[in-house]
């Protein structure tokens, strides 16, 4: 595959939210396959060695050899470290926030950005974009995606993400923050993860979603 599909995206031209999600694909893609070689040219002896540390490794291969390979004390220098949940550490820029992810919630970076993809695709005013991967070598590998800064908001109350979700098409659950279409549940939208303006404009900057 050619290294080009990596590199970082404009977001000043048009089409390029659409270019960034194919690079988000590409490189979800190119693990997944090089996931699947390596366990076959090891056949049965892959039993030692779980998925997700097949996964960590190949992904520091791969980040290493195509430049998006962030040090994990370099991490700090991204801007200043905002409030921390249970799957991101945060950290604050100017006009951008760069979250530097666990894998507690998606288990796997290709799950991670598999969801990423989905996020997008519902909310594109908070899409996500593919920094890199920040790690120590041979150790825990995490991914870090940045998002528009939502300036000058509050979080929103239940009631107006009700509203919000309805309007994109989706019906609410009995779970407080979950919502359904026919293709798509999303959950763990409440006050903490959604945002609204000044203007009124609603903003959700962390979800969890799946395919139905």
């Amino acid at each position: 595959m050619s290294h080009d599909i990596y590199q970082p995206v404009s977001q000043g031209g048009y089409g390029a939210q659409d270019a960034e999600n194919n690079r988000i694909a590409a490189i979800a893609d190119e693990l997944e396959r090089l996931c699947a070689v390596h366990e076959a040219q090891l056949g049965d002896s892959q039993a030692d060695v779980s998925r997700f540390e097949t996964e960590q490794r190949i992904t520091e291969q791969l980040a290493k050899s195509n430049g998006f390979w962030i040090p994990m004390m370099d991490v700090f220098d991204l801007g200043v470290p905002g409030p921390s949940g249970n799957e991101n550490d945060t950290y604050v820029a100017d006009k951008v926030i760069y979250k530097v992810n666990n894998l507690l919630n998606s288990g796997s970076i290709v799950a991670l950005l598999r969801k990423i993809l989905m996020h997008n695709l519902i909310f594109p005013d908070t899409a996500y974009t593919f920094y890199g991967f920040a790690g120590f070598d041979n150790r825990t590998v995490q991914p870090i995606i940045v998002q528009p800064r939502v300036a000058d908001a509050h979080p929103a109350t239940q009631v107006m993400i009700d509203t919000y979700m309805a309007a994109l098409g989706f019906e609410k659950s009995g779970i407080e923050g979950r919502y359904s279409n026919n293709t798509y549940e999303v959950w763990d939208l409440v006050p903490r993860n959604v945002l609204v303006d000044d203007e009124g404009d609603i903003y959700v900057v962390d979800a969890e979603i799946k395919f139905i």
